[in-house]
């Protein structure tokens, strides 16, 4: 298990899967709420986390996490300035990627097939994790998680 606070983007998706009390994945938003993992974003990205969990719980929930993330010292925005287009298979994945580099994010975590081409990249280096991966390399050392 790696010891240092990793930066990290995730796909919506994951978020998702780490913010409920009862997950298994859990240890990731709670290691965003107390500085074990600083979570980097952008406004897009924001918009779409707060889109998609409006859709899955309520606008109300979505509006309170999103409004936590942006004031959380342990979440860092930035804006990519540049857009790679390295995903051509899905575009809108993109942000996730070009928050990635513009942050220095040391990984990107999605279990999305279209972030697969980024291990095939040289420049701009990109390293995607899937949730399995992250979970070996920063997760609970204990086996019931």
């Amino acid at each position: 298990m790696n010891t240092a606070a990793p930066r990290i983007v995730l796909d919506t998706n994951i978020l998702i899967a780490s913010i409920g009390r009862k997950s298994p994945f859990r240890w990731i938003f709670d290691g965003v709420i107390n500085g074990t993992i600083i979570l980097t974003l952008s406004t897009d990205i924001l918009l779409e986390y707060e889109e998609i969990l409006a859709r899955k719980t309520t606008p109300e929930i979505a509006q309170n996490l999103t409004a936590f993330l942006t004031v959380s010292p342990f979440c860092e925005t930035v804006e990519p300035y540049f857009n790679f287009g390295l995903i051509e298979a899905d575009p809108a994945d993109n942000k996730f990627v070009d928050c990635a580099i513009a942050a220095a994010a040391d990984h990107l975590v999605s279990n999305d097939r279209h972030f697969n081409v980024l291990r095939t990249i040289d420049f701009p280096r990109v390293s995607v994790l899937t949730l399995a991966e992250f979970t070996m390399s920063y997760g609970p050392s204990d086996s019931t998680q």
